[in-house]
């Protein structure tokens, strides 16, 4: 098999999320090697013309999908599935339907709302309806991950507070911002893979938040992500055995990452990100169709957790990208 690691394209100057791909870019691709396959890596370029090019010259027998933002910009990051079907191209990971979805995540809530599946209440601009004083809410991008703009300073008190917020961080950023009902509870990110046409929900991991300061948000936020010297990254451990130690907890939440993954179409692999609150109900705060595929990230993690190892993982990747 030869494969073409399609990836997004990352300058000198780009951020250390988009740094972090040239990581995964090279497990992936030693990964396909190891296994007795041919392996090239080339940046995405955003031109139909360009792409054909690439693909006559390596005659991939499928890409996988690296792109994770296009310009910088995650909410373009489906412009690259939606080339390779143009070209009928096979690719792994999700189609760009479910990308362009989950990737505005007030439009994600809404659909999920409708299905029955729990989600944190949330607040658009510009009318802000439903915002009240005296709640807290966390204040999000609505169309970028990777915990862009996510700080001690977004969560806030009261609707003055997070519009004020919601209007600071556009101007540092850009883009749509809103607003979530913050619940301050336990964390849990499960990850989950195809196999045979089917989602296989992996060990259901904790976040936990170590020396973390009494009063301070528990968040998983861009310094603990990305900020090599920031304790925060740290101090926030991912921890398995929810499994064993809270079976009927760990099913619920197994559940819900299955009904997700049903009605947004996913393939291939992904996650989806809960609170608890103080009653022990889950709410689905996002779900990440592209999660990071690094051997050090959640998803490998959680494979290695059931026996599967990085190279397994990558392989599984590949057949169910071939398989559709």
């Amino acid at each position: 098999m030869r494969v073409l690691v399609l990836h997004t394209e990352v300058l000198p100057d780009s951020p250390p999320d988009d740094q972090d791909t040239l990581w995964s870019v090279e497990a992936v691709h030693e990964a396909v090697s190891q296994r007795g396959h041919d392996s090239v890596t080339a940046p995405f370029v955003p031109q139909l013309d360009k792409l054909q090019v690439l693909l006559r010259e390596h005659r991939p027998d499928i890409v996988f999908n690296l792109v994770e933002s296009v310009y910088g910009l995650g909410e373009l990051a489906p412009i690259a599935p939606t080339m390779l079907e143009k070209l009928s191209m096979p690719y792994t990971g999700n189609h760009a339907g479910t990308l362009s979805v989950t990737n505005d995540k007030p439009l994600a809530k809404q659909i999920m709302r409708k299905c029955g599946l729990p989600t944190a209440d949330w607040f658009v601009p510009p009318d802000w309806q439903g915002l009240r004083e005296g709640r807290t809410y966390i204040i999000k991008s609505a169309t970028e991950d990777c915990s862009l703009g996510l700080d001690d300073g977004a969560v806030v008190i009261g609707a003055k507070a997070a519009r004020e917020r919601a209007k600071h961080s556009a101007a540092i950023h850009g883009g749509r911002w809103f607003a979530e009902n913050f619940i301050d509870g336990r964390e849990f990110n499960v990850s989950v893979i195809e196999k045979n046409g089917k989602p296989q929900v992996l060990p259901v991991p904790e976040m936990q938040f170590l020396n973390w300061t009494p009063g301070r948000p528990k968040i998983v936020g861009y310094a603990a992500k990305w900020d090599e010297e920031s304790p925060d990254l740290v101090n926030t451990e991912r921890a398995f055995g929810v499994d064993e130690k809270e079976p009927a907890l760990a099913k619920k939440l197994r559940d819900l990452v299955a009904a997700t993954w049903t009605q947004f179409g996913m393939h291939g692999f992904g996650r989806v990100d809960f609170r608890i609150d103080a009653k022990g109900n889950p709410f689905i705060l996002e779900i990440n169709p592209n999660s990071c595929i690094e051997p050090g990230a959640g998803l490998a993690a959680a494979a290695s957790a059931v026996g599967l190892s990085y190279s397994d993982l990558i392989m599984q990747i590949l057949e169910e990208g071939l398989r559709r």
